[in-house]
């Protein structure tokens, strides 16, 4: 009862701005040329042109090496941004934020530097220098695209890849069966790094997923980190226009939840009272395909898990 009543002030409280949000971004430009690189139905791409309508021009992107830093930087002299861009390293990329940001506010300027990166660079190669970001308290906004591996390079599996996936780093046969291990929470990982601003997103909710942008955009006290659940049709194996409807699912099913944590304090944005089985979800998704019902199972048990870990930090 009390998490009821406290999800129905939020509603009360944050409905309204994010309805406004929404709203004002209908008409907006987005920083995105029309004939971007992407693959079909590709979520990240999405993505960036909403972050890039939601922030405006006055921003300057951040993209390292990864599928939009494929697709960004563009070919020769030719450029997939209508936005100031820069390509920094796959593990430097909080860093190099960091002193552009730094450098303009010399300069008394109040452009934001935005860093757009997927979870391999993120997660992996790039975890440390984005941990010394948060802990130092840079002023920039980092958002990762998390489609659980190394797309671009192969589809290999990556920190964030989910337990039982096929990938061709982690294959499926009579000795293997996916990736053996459970995914690294980022996100919480930022959150544990004295982030000023932590919060997760889906496309699937779009208006939620602009409202933080908007709020990290506003923080100017330390690092703001937004992880965003990113669909792949290559990667994951299912038709491109189902993206929206499984990164839906996922919230739908408590595999991934929406929150946000200001200075530490977290709250969901989100709440699914009644969630749909798993099942639901893996089921969609061609590199869950070769799962047992046991493992399938081991899975439900595993976001079942993660849930009351976001429950006890509720309080």
């Amino acid at each position: 009862m009390h998490n009821r009543l406290e999800h129905l002030i939020w509603l009360l409280r944050d409905r309204t701005p994010i309805k406004r949000t929404y709203e004002s971004l209908k008409d907006r430009p987005d920083g995105v040329s029309p004939g971007f690189a992407a693959c079909v139905g590709c979520n990240a791409e999405l993505a960036l042109r909403l972050t890039t309508r939601t922030l405006g021009p006055d921003v300057i992107m951040a993209i390292p090496p990864g599928c939009m830093g494929g697709c960004a930087p563009g070919y020769g002299r030719e450029s997939g941004m209508k936005v100031t861009t820069v390509m920094p390293l796959m593990d430097n990329a909080a860093a190099m934020a960091s002193g552009l940001q730094r450098a303009i506010e010399r300069q008394s300027k109040n452009t934001r530097v935005v860093v757009f990166a997927g979870d391999g660079a993120t997660g992996d190669i790039g975890l440390q220098c984005l941990s010394a970001a948060a802990e130092r308290r840079e002023n920039i906004l980092y958002v990762c695209y998390d489609n659980e591996g190394y797309m671009n390079t192969g589809v290999q599996r990556s920190g964030t890849t989910s337990t039982g996936t096929q990938t061709t780093t982690t294959p499926v046969g009579k000795a293997k069966r996916g990736k053996p291990e459970a995914p690294k929470d980022v996100p919480m990982v930022v959150l544990a790094s004295n982030a000023a601003y932590v919060a997760t997103a889906s496309t699937a909710f779009p208006a939620d997923f602009a409202h933080k942008l908007r709020k990290a955009a506003n923080v100017t006290n330390g690092l703001a980190y937004l992880h965003l659940f990113s669909p792949c049709p290559v990667g994951w194996h299912f038709p491109p226009e189902k993206t929206i409807e499984i990164g839906r699912m996922a919230v739908e099913t408590r595999f991934f939840s929406l929150w946000e944590a200001v200075e530490g304090r977290v709250r969901l944005t989100r709440t699914v009272y009644s969630p749909r089985p798993l099942d639901d979800y893996l089921t969609l998704i061609g590199k869950y395909s070769h799962l047992s019902p046991a493992e399938r199972q081991a899975l439900q048990v595993q976001a079942d898990e993660r849930w009351a870990r976001l429950k006890r930090l509720l309080g």
